[in-house]
Order: structure tokens, then sequence, then C-alpha cells
């Protein structure tokens, strides 16, 4: 595994893999790699010849109270995780190296940020588009992998890519989970023993919304009240939001008839979860999500 620090280095390798013929993955991450990272990283060895995975805490990402520096790091360790799942290249900039002087552009994501968790998040996904624009250029890559676990990003990223004709396919990778359904986080550590077993109606609770879309029903208003019932019954968590939308473009509907997002996040104790469903309008889980 390569690892490289600069951005100019980054463009002379890339331009050399494209002289090469050679397709490239890529994955972007923050670092303080897990499960969820890992399997994009295994996803994209089916696509690609070269695989490029980024470790970079975006500083335009966190908006005020979110505590840049206080983001877990630990450069050591993920290393030897990217090395164990065939990174061949590992991008590791620093801040200065990818914003060396104040931008005299700033971009702005106008659809798909008011709703979810970008509705208390403002700015956030300007941060999101501003780095991986940059990543997308010096990496070249011709497939970029997300998780749905932050549905959300897929569809902004989705956005970006159509909007600026970036050459790269975006791959919507499935949810990583627990054997009872829990999507995988680091913040599930954060859960009492009490709270870890209520958290897996988190994706019951989904299933239960996608239930009533395969018996028929296309009314949203119905599917979120019964999804709300569910968690308030099985969990003890605060419910922060349950919501139906269209996917990607993260729209209100008025009656199911095309690919839809159940999504939910509930507060407990030291952590807040998210998760969700993205279902074609009988209620299966479609083959192609974007």
């Amino acid at each position: 595994m390569e690892i490289v620090r600069t951005v100019n280095e980054m463009i002379a390798i890339t331009d050399r893999l494209k002289q090469e013929n050679k397709t490239i993955g890529f994955v972007p991450t923050m670092g303080y790699l897990h499960e969820g990272h890992t399997t994009l990283m295994d996803e994209s060895k089916k696509y690609a010849d070269v695989l490029i995975a980024s470790i970079f805490v975006n500083p335009l990402q966190f908006g005020p109270g979110e505590d840049f520096e206080r983001y877990p790091r630990d450069e050591e360790r993920d290393q030897e995780i990217a090395e164990q799942h065939s990174v061949d290249i590992l991008f590791l900039p620093t801040v200065d190296e990818m914003y060396p002087q104040e931008a005299t552009i700033k971009l702005h994501v106008q659809k798909r940020t008011d709703v979810l968790c970008g509705k208390s998040r403002p700015g956030h996904f300007d941060g999101v588009a501003t780095v991986l624009t940059k990543l997308f250029h010096l990496t070249k890559a011709d497939f970029t992998f997300f998780g749905l676990k932050d549905a959300q990003q897929v569809a902004v990223v989705k956005g970006l890519i159509d909007d600026f004709n970036f050459r790269t396919k975006l791959i919507a990778v499935p949810t990583v989970r627990e054997l009872d359904g829990l999507a995988k986080s680091s913040r599930n550590v954060y859960l009492s023993e009490e709270e870890r077993k209520e958290a897996a109606h988190l994706y019951k609770a989904l299933c239960t919304g996608q239930q009533l879309i395969i018996d028929g029903e296309k009314n949203p208003v119905m599917i979120i009240e019964e999804v709300k019932k569910y968690l308030d019954r099985e969990t003890n968590g605060k419910i922060e939001y349950v919501d139906l939308l269209t996917f990607p473009s993260l729209k209100p509907i008025g009656s199911i008839d095309q690919q839809v997002i159940i999504a939910v996040a509930v507060q407990f104790t030291k952590a807040r979860l998210i998760d969700n469903l993205i279902i074609s309008e009988n209620g299966t889980v479609p083959k192609a999500i974007v």
C-alpha cells in the first residue's frame, strides 16, 4: 500500500494510472475506520483495478458546537486496517494541503438538505460537496463508494455527480447490520445494555413501514404514524424524526407511487442513532438505488 500526502503526488499517480488504462475505485472517509468503511473497500475490489481510499477530517463539514478538534483520529490503526482490506493508495492530506488558501468560490447545496439530519446541520453538505469536488478531480475515480446508512449523503453526492458531470459512477452499498438488524455504527458503543436491546427496534420499525407498503398502504402519513407508534412502544429513546420521502430527490410525497425512503432518528442517553430503508413503490428493495 502506498501512502500519499500531497495533492501534487496524487495527481501524478492518477495521471499515470489513467495512462495505463487502469480503472480506479475510490472510498472517501474521515478515518477511524470501521466495518462500514471496510465493506466499501471490499466492494470496490469487485469493480476497479486500483483502490484509492482517503482519510481527511474535513473542517468544512463541522458546524457550531460540532468539535472538529475532538473528532476521533488514529492514523496508525487506520493504515493497518486499510492495508488489510487491499487498499492500493491511501491519501492522507493535511488541512493546509487541501485548503492552502481562502476559497474564492463557495459551493452551496440547495436541494436535498433541508430534511432528515440535514435540517439540523445547515452548511454541513456544502462542506461535503466542496471536499468531494476536490477529491473527485484528484483521484479521477471511475467508481465511488458510499454506504446507504447515511442515505441523505448518498442523495446529495448523486446530485453533485449529476450536476457537475463528474466521470465517476456512484455505487451505493447496503447498510451493514448486526444479526438483530441494528445498523453498525461507532456510536453503538455508547448504548447501555438495555438501550442496545431497544436499538434493534429501529430497523424493525422500518420493516413495519415496509410491510404496510407491501400490503398496499399508499398514504405516507399513515405509515409514518405506525412507525412512530412502534418506536414509542418498543424504545425509551426520544424520536427526533420519522419521515417518508422520495429518493434520491428527498421530496414530500402524497401517495407512494415511486421509490421512497423511510428514515428514522432516535436519541438515546449518549447516542443518536439513524437508520433507513429505501424501497420501491410496491415495498420491495430495489437492486439499483441511485
